[in-house]
Parts: C-alpha cells; structure tokens; sequence
C-alpha cells in the first residue's frame, strides 16, 4: 500500500475513533509500519479527529524524524510491540473510557485482563496481558512491553488505556474497538456471575480461526 495511501488512512481511522468517543482531547496514537522499515506516527499532542496526512512524523527505522511534526511521546511503547511482535505492521493506543476503567480494578489477572467473554474478542485480541502503570510516554513502558515476550498483540496499560498491535492498520483499529467493547460488557456483567464461554468453546475458537493464547492460559 502506497504511503500516501497509509497517511489518508491513518487520518480517516483517527477520525472514526475520535468521532465515537473512543479517545478524548489529544489523547491517543497511532503507527503504521513502512516497507523500508521507518514508521509513520501520530504528532504529539494532536488530535485524532483533526490529523492532517501532510504533517504526520515520518520516523527512519532508528525512530529518527525525518518530516513531519514532532512524533508522540508514546513512540517507545509502539516501538516495544514493533520489535516483540514480528507481524505487527501497525499499533494503535487510546485513552477509551471502559478499557482504562478496567485497567483499575482490583481483580484483574495481568495474564489475561479480560475472560473469554465472546468470539469475537478472542478472534481479534486473543488474550490481553496488563502492565503496571508507567507515566506516558516513560522508557520503561517499552521494558515491560518486552517482558510480555511478544505474547499478546493487545495490551491494557494501567491507569492510561490500550494498545493493540494488527498485521495492518485496519485489523488493530478492529481489534481495540472489540477490546473497547469487552471491556464495557465486563464492567455491565461485573457481579453477575455472567456465563463465559468454556474451555471447550475456546479451543474451538482457536482450532478453527488460528488463534494463538499466551501458553499460560491454555487449560
């Protein structure tokens, strides 16, 4: 896909996002990886409802900035799951309202935040592992991304929101939006004592789809 192509992209999928409540302000960011190996990345505090295809940072393969404006402060987090996650060709992380509520709650296993709530969810985010808090845009977010081992291609951030890494830039607008949509079912059914779906019914799923879990919750 052409790069002028990728940067419409970028722009048209940030303003979907933003449009529907999914990342407030300035929050949030997106990168696609390029075929020479350099990135195309969101600007630092701007907007995903207002990019402007012209102005996002084009980033060398070292994550020099080659045009553009200044790239996200965050470029250490997309650069951890770029380098842990062989197939990801694009990251995207927001600041979506249920995922950063469940990001929060005591309970959660880090090894996988959410159950097997749907299909759908274990489709298009597999597992989804959590990493302690970190202040945005800190190095040491990218260490404890490779500590994951490049098990999960969706990950929740605590106190601050998700990323999820797709082999294009569509798959992981598709698959955070399902992360979104989970989560905000976890928290409807929270106490409820909601049926999830069985051991058998996930190995199904991944006989028939190629799902791959973190071997950690294979039961």
């Amino acid at each position: 896909m052409s790069e002028t192509k990728l940067r419409e992209d970028i722009c048209r999928l940030g303003r979907s996002l933003f449009e529907r409540g999914l990342t407030p302000g300035s929050s949030g960011n997106i990168s696609v990886k390029l075929d020479d190996g350099g990135w195309l990345v969101t600007p630092t505090n701007a907007s995903l409802g207002f990019l402007d295809p012209a102005k996002l940072s084009r980033l060398d393969a070292a994550g020099r900035l080659l045009s553009g404006d200044a790239p996200t402060k965050e470029v250490p987090l997309h650069s951890a799951l770029y380098e842990t996650r062989g197939a990801a060709r694009a990251v995207v992380h927001l600041h979506s309202t249920h995922s950063v509520a469940l990001s929060m709650l005591p309970e959660i296993d880090p090894r996988a935040a959410l159950p097997p709530m749907t299909a759908y969810y274990l489709m298009k985010c597999g597992a989804t592992g959590l990493v302690p808090y970190y202040r945005p845009g800190d190095p040491a977010v990218a260490g404890a991304i490779k500590g994951l081992a490049g098990q999960y291609s969706s990950v929740l951030l605590a106190n601050h929101g998700p990323v999820v890494s797709g082999d294009t830039l569509e798959a992981a607008v598709f698959a955070v939006e399902e992360l979104e949509e989970t989560a905000k079912l976890y928290l409807l059914l929270r106490g409820l004592n909601p049926r999830y779906l069985t051991p058998a019914q996930v190995a199904d799923l991944t006989d028939v789809f190629g799902v791959t879990l973190p071997e950690q919750h294979e039961h």
